[in-house]
């Protein structure tokens, strides 16, 4: 439930089908696409954190960093974990790469480092991988190397012992 009422499937789905038509629209109709989800939007209460958070990915996903930073800022802020858990930890993921793009790739570093400990689920990779172009944004490529490394090796059909070991070994020391 968010702020002022509950957001029905049918509202999610038409989110998702929105998103879905993402590719349909050219670089140069992306205020087309925002309109899209702001009509959607507009059926929310004021101030829904779900609401901020779709408004913030319409936002990063047509190169607007520095228009999504303070939206997904906001929906973290009135509750979008609590909401959704699985939105806020997306948040979490975008707004690091969106501080990244704009040059504050230190404050993405401290918002998705705790997410390494949070309880696992398919976004996983999606933190390693945005945790590592942060951490190669600061001159810390080792460690966003292990990060990758690490989150590559259970995927590979042979060789996971050896890759996790090498990941390990890039940020121990004198590895």
């Amino acid at each position: 439930m968010c702020e002022g009422g509950p957001v029905n499937q049918d509202w999610e789905d038409r989110v998702t089908a929105a998103w879905a038509s993402f590719d349909d629209y050219a670089e140069q109709d992306a205020p087309d696409f925002r309109a899209v989800i702001d009509a959607l939007v507009a059926e929310l209460p004021d101030g829904s954190p779900l609401g901020l958070f779709e408004r913030a990915c319409a936002w990063d996903s047509t190169g607007r960093s520095d228009q999504a930073v303070p939206l997904y800022q906001e929906a973290l802020a009135r509750g979008l974990s609590e909401a959704s858990g699985y939105k806020g930890r997306r948040a979490k993921i975008q707004l690091s790469s969106s501080l990244r793009n704009i040059g504050r790739a230190e404050e993405g570093v401290k918002l998705l480092t705790p997410e390494l400990d949070a309880p696992s689920d398919e976004l996983d990779d999606a933190v390693r991988g945005c945790l590592a172009l942060c951490l190669s944004s600061l001159g810390r490529d080792r460690e966003g190397l292990s990060l990758v490394l690490g989150a590559l090796a259970p995927h590979l059909p042979r060789y996971q012992r050896s890759m996790a070991n090498y990941a390990r070994a890039l940020v121990e020391p004198g590895g």
